[in-house]
């Protein structure tokens, strides 16, 4: 397919996308109908259809383009020099979540789109990769903590990872339905229970 044709459908794409998250900011998901989205995207019904087969797709696919964000300010910190610390590194992706989950924000979605995907086979598929992905960057994080001596040679980095990928969705658990946590909290946390790395201007206090 010549490139021209691919650039113009994900424009398409976004054009929807952007249009339901305004719908869905504006009237909350469940009173959001479809025709919403078709008025505001400007687009037919059969136009959106081409891309989504249903609005459950449609907040599957804003999830996981949250999730992208979040992992882009990850991957951007994890390989950073000098490696930051475990409490650095979930202050940057914490805050990065707070930006992101406000009443308009796409970070709202994720809670919804994990629950979906326990019943809707392709709004799994989103999910499971926005999670594989995020894995695979503790992954990384992981290999550089025993690159640098925070970790011995020996360390199941697998399962040091598989650990660790929850710290992101229980803080936005927290922050987005109790609301009393805050990124700096949860960075003192991990500060104390995984203590790695020499303090700089930047650390975390404990």
């Amino acid at each position: 397919m010549p490139r021209v044709s691919e650039e113009h459908l994900e424009r398409r794409r976004q054009q929807i996308l952007d249009a339901a998250q305004l719908c869905f900011a504006r009237k909350g998901f469940h009173e959001t109908s479809m025709q919403d989205i078709f008025s505001e995207s400007g687009l037919s019904a059969g136009a959106v259809y081409r891309y989504f087969k249903s609005k459950d797709d449609i907040i599957a696919a804003l999830a996981t383009e949250a999730t992208v964000e979040v992992r882009t300010a990850m991957t951007n910190a994890l390989r950073s020099d000098p490696l930051p610390t475990p409490a650095q590194l979930i202050q940057v992706i914490a805050e990065h979540v707070v930006e992101r989950s406000g009443p308009d924000g796409p970070v709202r979605l994720a809670p919804q789109a994990w629950a979906l995907a326990l019943i809707d086979p392709k709004a799994a598929e989103y999910v499971k990769d926005g999670v594989r992905a995020m894995r695979d960057r503790w992954h990384e994080y992981v290999e550089r903590m025993v690159e640098v001596g925070w970790l011995p040679p020996d360390t199941d980095i697998r399962a040091v990872a598989t650990a660790t990928v929850g710290l992101v969705p229980g803080f936005m658990l927290q922050h987005l339905i109790i609301g009393d946590v805050d990124p700096e909290t949860l960075a003192r946390g991990v500060q104390t229970l995984l203590p790695f790395g020499q303090p700089t201007a930047h650390s975390v206090d404990t």
